[in-house]
């Protein structure tokens, strides 16, 4: 038995936002990341990526709202990039998301199966994506996200930091989305484990 897409949808939106929630549960105070007292330079190119490193473990969330805060801005002042995105998010999701699987699209008296339908959608977010202006912007903003972070993590000074033995166990920048499954299938199969020994 097979949920409905609008179903399956409002599932994977949920989980979505159930590990966005607990994410920004970890997220370290924003004063942390602009103490000014903490910020030196580095003294080599290793000691900056070191820097890097445990300041990316440490502030992934904070560093990830920054990035996000970036694209919404650059997207904010492109509006036509902005409406482009959405209407490609719309015709994803009216298409072949949320469409009911035994109702056919039928454009111009041709009807299309699901499988033309992703491979249409997937060819136009292609061509929105790498062959307009949308696809550069969302570059640029990427980039410049990136550098804010990487200059930030390589002159604050992480002495002062106190890494979990958790924290530094998940050091990727997005290992937070994965961790709750990873920990709860462990804990489950731990009786398994413990009863074959």
């Amino acid at each position: 038995m097979s949920l409905s897409p609008s179903l399956a949808l409002t599932a994977h939106l949920n989980r979505f936002s159930f590990a966005l929630r607990r994410a920004f549960t970890r997220r370290r105070p924003w004063f942390e990341l602009i103490d000014t007292a903490a910020f030196s330079r580095p003294v080599s190119f290793s000691d900056a990526t070191t820097r890097i490193r445990k300041n990316l473990s440490y502030f992934r969330i904070n560093y990830l709202t920054v990035l996000a805060l970036v694209l919404a801005f650059s997207l904010l002042s492109h509006p036509l990039s902005l409406l482009t995105l959405l209407s490609l998010l719309a015709a994803w999701l009216f298409l072949y998301l949320l469409r009911p699987g035994d109702q056919p699209i039928v454009i111009f008296n041709r009807t299309f199966s699901d499988r033309e339908a992703m491979w249409i959608l997937i060819a136009v977010t292609i061509f929105v994506v790498f062959l307009t202006n949308v696809g550069s912007l969302l570059m640029s903003a990427s980039v410049i996200g990136i550098g804010i972070v990487c200059v930030h993590g390589a002159f604050r000074d992480p002495e002062d930091l106190f890494l979990d033995d958790q924290d530094s166990a998940g050091s990727g920048l997005f290992s937070f989305v994965g961790s709750g499954a990873i920990s709860s299938a462990a804990i489950a199969a731990a009786p398994a484990i413990a009863s074959q020994v």
